[in-house]
């Protein structure tokens, strides 16, 4: 998986609206020990408080203890999002869809979305569709004490995960609607992990704006001996304040 830290800018090239893929750096070393350093501990609630607390509508609320990082973790499925200000994992799987990760390392918040399309019908107010998955995370970010001036981005996804699925473009579309959007909203994006053909699997820890991500096996056998040659290692993204690691 790689780690995508917050805090500096990445060594990326594109303008929004861009398909190409930016330039990775190296990656940083994996530690399961994510909230073992650093600032004072964060609060943690149980597994049984995450489960008995009620959720508002599109809040996630599969909730679990990930045995990787040993930290109890909420999974955020399409149309959903989540925000914490406490030591967690939140994590989603990814295909042409979009994850969002926001962060604010003043306030210590950090949240996800997982968006499927760009935007709907405007009667259809749903995190299925970027223009209110995006503004709904902002808000419950700011209800958790971050501020828009001070918020950072990672954005994951996008990817055409279907050969010869080419006509719609819809990874391609969320992608340039994201990257559209925070531009618009004076939100840097520190890190992305993009397009291309792979699902992916992300992590993001929300007190340390830390996001991990995993490409997974695609649907486009023909491009297996292409990347024979290469590793998870050459998609990794690193910059400062979180990481992006390989697991």
């Amino acid at each position: 998986m790689t780690s995508i830290q917050a805090g500096t800018s990445s060594p990326m090239t594109t303008t929004p609206g861009s398909s190409e893929r930016r330039r990775a750096p190296r990656i940083a070393p994996l530690s399961a020990d994510i909230y073992a350093a650093g600032a004072a501990p964060a609060r943690e609630s149980s597994l049984q408080e995450l489960k008995a607390h009620s959720r508002k509508p599109g809040e996630a609320s599969f909730f679990y203890l990930d045995h990787h990082f040993q930290h109890n973790a909420v999974k955020v499925l399409p149309g959903e999002y989540f925000v914490a200000d406490e030591s967690m994992v939140i994590m989603t799987v990814l295909g042409s869809c979009i994850a969002a990760c926001l962060w604010d390392s003043r306030a210590r918040v950090g949240g996800m979305n997982h968006f499927m399309l760009p935007d709907g019908d405007l009667a259809d107010a749903s995190g299925r569709y970027g223009s209110y998955a995006m503004e709904l995370l902002i808000n419950e970010m700011l209800k958790m004490g971050a501020r828009r001036e001070t918020m950072q981005a990672k954005i994951f996804g996008g990817a055409q995960v279907m050969h010869n699925f080419t006509t719609m473009n819809v990874g391609e579309r969320n992608t340039n609607f994201v990257l559209n959007y925070l531009h618009t909203e004076r939100i840097p994006i520190v890190s992305e992990d993009v397009l291309d053909i792979y699902p992916r699997k992300v992590v993001f820890f929300p007190v340390t704006g830390k996001a991990m991500v995993k490409r997974l096996a695609h649907a486009h056998p023909e491009a297996l001996a292409q990347d024979a040659r290469g590793n998870a290692a050459t998609v990794a993204k690193s910059t400062a304040g979180g990481s992006v690691d390989l697991f």
